[in-house]
């Protein structure tokens, strides 16, 4: 998977919505509401950019651990991310109850990524 166009996609479409709460859902949703939508945002554009970082890594020093980093980073990104969505135009509240898969999905993104980064020897020369 060619995870710096998914992560530049990832990026483009948290800013679009970013833009898109700060200016059409501000009379829309009530303030709660909102700050759900502008946290999966934000999530959504911090781990686009952790995609990007897992391209650069993999093409710098290839470790397996990479690409996983990079699907849990795309899996939690529409799991926490894409539920907070839901939840902020619905109003439906179970839709709480995904987030939490799409933060252990992140958190273990990154555990892997690190992990990862000290076997593949990301920032190490080749001698």
């Amino acid at each position: 998977m060619r995870f710096d166009v998914l992560g530049a996609a990832s990026a483009a479409i948290a800013v679009a919505a970013g833009a898109f709460g700060a200016h059409a859902l501000r009379d829309r949703l009530e303030p709660s509401l909102l700050a759900t939508f502008e946290t999966g945002a934000r999530y959504q554009f911090l781990h686009a950019l952790a995609m990007i970082l897992v391209a650069l890594a993999n093409d710098r020093r290839p470790a397996r651990g990479f690409p996983v980093a990079g699907t849990l980073f795309a899996v939690g990104t529409v799991l926490f991310s894409g539920s907070l969505y839901a939840l902020a135009f619905t109003g439906v509240r179970a839709w709480g109850a995904v987030t939490p898969f799409g933060g252990l999905c992140f958190i273990t993104g990154w555990l892997v990524f690190a992990v990862a980064s000290a076997r593949g020897g990301v920032g190490r020369t080749s001698t």
